[in-house]
């Protein structure tokens, strides 16, 4: 299929209801406005098509983009290919799930992820802390280095609240990735955490809140599963 035959299906699947809650979480135009579940239809459908996803994050078309997340073929994302997709994301949801997503399945996720947190670009940094949030939740603790992460944490305690919203988001969910998909480190992101206290980031016209990391990882613990790691970054 071509990223054009793709277009023409998912045009009508739109509904304008769901557009304007996507349009309210930061999202741009174009957009159709297609759920995630429809998507995700197309998704098994079509598997993984690295040159397809290309072609549909280059529509510029939100619904598109996602879609391209999705059946990207992570392992042969070159540097070149995140580096344009970072650059070309212009909303949060997808700094915040489709690019990370695709760039923690890649060969290049902790490397980029480290040049992208130092961006001054809000969007760029914002995706770099995205990925690493990704890469603790699916790469085994062996292929992690602690010490490295221990020192990303101290940087988010100590720069989280003079950070931009959409970075300071993404820091913060970093924390909380960080203490509930490694074991070793959740005592140290739980006790960063309270040291951080209570995160606000401006969420737009929407109802959403910043969760309060040490909470939430304590509810992880409570339920037994810290430590368990994702199969994927995408859902």
């Amino acid at each position: 299929m071509t990223a054009k035959q793709i277009l023409e299906e998912i045009r009508p699947l739109g509904r304008d209801s769901y557009r304007k809650v996507l349009l309210n979480h930061g999202v741009k135009e174009p957009c159709f406005g297609v759920k995630i579940e429809e998507l995700q239809k197309i998704r098994k459908r079509i598997r993984i098509d690295y040159r397809l996803a290309l072609e549909l994050y280059d529509t510029g078309v939100y619904d598109a983009m996602y879609l391209a997340g999705l059946i990207a073929d992570d392992a042969r994302m070159t540097l070149e290919d995140l580096q344009h997709w970072v650059t070309k994301a212009d909303c949060g949801a997808l700094v915040g799930s489709t690019v990370p997503w695709v760039a923690a399945g890649s060969p290049h996720g902790r490397a980029i992820a480290l040049e992208w947190i130092d961006s001054p670009a809000e969007l760029v940094a914002a995706a770099g802390w995205a990925t690493l949030a990704s890469l603790v939740s699916i790469k085994d603790d062996t292929e992690l280095d602690a010490t490295e992460l221990k020192a990303l944490l101290e940087r988010v305690r100590r720069t989280i609240h003079q950070s931009p919203d959409k970075v300071r988001y993404q820091m913060n969910g970093f924390v909380i990735a960080t203490g509930c998909y490694v074991g070793a480190l959740t005592d140290t992101s739980l006790k960063c955490g309270e040291q951080i206290g209570p995160v606000t980031v401006d969420m737009g016209k929407t109802s959403c809140q910043v969760p309060f990391s040490a909470d939430y990882i304590r509810k992880v613990q409570q339920r037994g599963t810290i430590g368990r790691k994702r199969k994927s970054a995408k859902c």
